[in-house]
């Protein structure tokens, strides 16, 4: 049975969908003003797990994943500029574009790491309708109240608020007065909808029943999963740091709007740390995909660095480390590929992978499975079969990893291979240790195999 640990509860549960026919999961997308950094993409590779694992399992997904594209504020706390605008300002383009760059970026990084696509990509401006009338139904409800500002949820007015990240409200309430917008009833209530400045026009704006402006960046993600997936969700998948406030917004508006659970299991990954700091585009320490390719890195190897760990804990990033996983993904590749054609089964072996990957998504324990198999005395053609079994999970592409020779060895050390392996077939001896001297010196060393040469960098 699939085991997933719930945020709500703070315990392991059994995976129990509503439906038979198909399983609702919403995962949190990029605020595409900027690329993606490694961090956020350790989040999008542990809710690709999560969805292979329900395919694994015989469901159908249905899978909405949002891109914020107006809205997100420079503050968790309804303060600053909308970074979007801000994108825009710092490219001197404007925030259409910068959004359109930035979501071709973002996809491009998934299809990279051999991410599935979503079911619907959900942008935040082709949803306005769905906020505005959300926003209606709370105000019908008596859930919100109008500032100078913008329009905000009444969090006293909830009594669960708080209740997925055990918010010390009473604690809050009492810094009430150091809360930058005085306007504000309560420190956590949050905006729904701001008005735009009126000193300058928005490049990104629409007319409401309170005013023209634009929406809140929690209520997008009500709005659009509900319309997509119903009033209660299966399961919603993000990053630890949305717990206290976004998803915590999340829970208290669409459960204030509908009188519903509003998600039965949430899920959250941890982050990745760098110098023991946590990566992020604020702090001005992040590392994105490009980077990695740009060393020669294959972003497959970076998938393979994440499964070493659990989604839950903290992963340390070192180049070492990284450096470390694309060398035993490419051994493991290799290994694969010298496998006969898949045939037949090696049960012992895929009964532990199916339970170590059931067991709340445990790639460091699938991985060691993996690694046990390939040493195992089960036959090569079953070994094949269960491999290829485990790679529609773990989506690191095996047996289909190649060195490309041409992207990693220069051309003119090329020509001195293959005018050595001319000289070896000819059996002049002399000559060919002379090339392979040559290129030694040039950083590179050559190892004869029964295959033909392997040319690997010193």
């Amino acid at each position: 049975m699939l085991q997933l640990f719930n945020t709500l509860s703070r315990e392991k549960e059994i995976f129990k969908p509503q439906r038979k026919d198909w399983v609702g999961l919403y995962t949190c997308g990029l605020t595409v003003y900027n690329y993606a950094h490694i961090g956020n993409l350790r989040t999008y590779l542990f809710e690709d797990i999560l969805k292979r694992v329900l395919l694994l399992n015989g469901y159908q997904v249905k899978h909405v994943m949002n891109i914020t594209d107006v809205g997100h504020l420079t503050s968790d706390a309804d303060e600053g500029e909308d970074k979007m605008e801000l994108g825009a300002e710092r490219e001197h383009k404007t925030a259409a574009e910068i959004a359109k760059y930035y979501t071709k970026a973002f996809q491009q990084d998934l299809k990279d790491l051999n991410i599935l696509k979503p079911s619907i990509w959900a942008k935040a401006t082709a949803h306005i309708a769905e906020q505005i009338a959300l926003i209606k139904k709370l105000e019908q409800k008596g859930f919100i109240y109008k500032t100078s500002d913008g329009v905000y949820f009444d969090t006293s007015k909830y009594p669960d608020y708080g209740k997925m990240a055990r918010l010390d409200l009473k604690g809050l309430k009492e810094g009430a007065r150091v809360a930058k917008n005085s306007e504000k009833r309560n420190p956590t209530d949050f905006a729904l909808w701001k008005f735009s400045p009126k000193d300058k026009k928005r490049q990104m704006e629409w007319p409401s029943p309170w005013g023209k402006g634009f929406p809140g960046w929690h209520i997008e993600c009500s709005a659009m999963s509900m319309k997509y997936l119903g009033d209660t969700l299966d399961l919603h998948a993000g990053g630890i740091d949305h717990i206290p406030v976004h998803h915590t917004n999340e829970i208290a508006q669409s459960e204030a709007a509908t009188g519903k659970q509003f998600v039965r299991y949430w899920l959250h990954g941890d982050f990745l740390v760098l110098n023991e700091e946590r990566m992020g585009k604020s702090k001005g320490n992040f590392i994105t995909l490009k980077t990695l390719k740009e060393k020669g890195l294959n972003p497959l190897a970076y998938r393979y660095f994440t499964l070493q760990a659990h989604y839950r804990a903290k992963l340390n990033f070192s180049w070492d480390a990284l450096s470390g996983a694309q060398a035993a993904l490419e051994k493991l590749s290799e290994r694969v590929r010298e496998l006969p054609a898949p045939k037949g089964k090696c049960e012992k072996y895929e009964t532990k992978f199916l339970e170590a990957i059931n067991d709340d998504l445990n790639t460091p324990q699938a991985l060691a499975v993996v690694w046990d198999l390939l040493k195992s005395d089960c036959p090569d053609s079953a070994k094949r079969a269960a491999l290829n079994r485990f790679d529609k999970v773990l989506g690191l592409g095996l047996g289909g990893l190649k060195k490309k020779r041409a992207a990693s060895v220069p051309s003119d050390i090329q020509k001195l291979i293959d005018r050595r392996e001319k000289a070896r077939k000819k059996n002049d001896w002399a000559g060919a240790d002379a090339l392979r001297q040559e290129i030694e010196k040039a950083g590179f060393a050559v190892e004869d195999t029964s295959k033909g040469p392997k040319l690997k960098k010193k």
